[in-house]
């Protein structure tokens, strides 16, 4: 297969990737990175390939720092206990066979609220800390987001470089 066929393949694949970030069933950030790896040894790196994957290994390593620290930051801030956001964790996984899709993140939230309430005695203060806990999880997201398209168009640009 020629560069441009690579090109094209990997392509779409980071479109999956990107779409990945945003529905938690797909691979994200993870995605992009690999396909950019595969596609450094389909086409070869060169120079631009090497710095392209410096960035992508960058964005890597910070989407996985912050899709663990921006929420638990919410969930202190938001006074969700640590065995809360255990619980929350566990109803994640659950909820991801569960209910496909969205199970994920309503698993988890179901999780941390029924934690809450079960230690508080008080829904309010339950629900409070459930919706920082999900308004952690969703400034994560955006951050993924952000940091998805700028590899995508890093592997873009490195792309250009390759079949021009």
């Amino acid at each position: 297969m020629d560069d441009v066929g690579w090109t094209i393949i990997a392509a779409l694949v980071m479109a999956v990737g990107l779409a990945g970030v945003v529905v938690p069933v797909l691979p994200g950030i993870l995605l992009l990175w690999v396909t950019a790896l595969v596609y450094g040894f389909a086409v070869g790196f060169g120079p631009m390939g090497i710095i392209v994957m410096i960035v992508m290994t960058l964005g890597l390593a910070l989407s996985f720092a912050s899709s663990v620290i921006v929420p638990k930051q919410a969930a202190d801030q938001y006074g969700a206990s640590t065995l809360s956001q255990w619980v929350g964790l566990l109803g994640a996984i659950i909820g991801f066979f569960v209910i496909p899709v969205v199970g994920l993140p309503i698993g988890g939230l179901v999780g941390v609220l029924g934690a809450e309430y079960y230690q508080l005695g008080d829904f309010n203060a339950a629900w409070r800390a459930t919706k920082g806990v999900a308004r952690g999880f969703g400034k994560s997201a955006l951050i993924d987001l952000a940091i998805g398209l700028v590899l995508v168009l890093a592997w873009a640009g490195w792309a250009l470089t390759v079949i021009t």
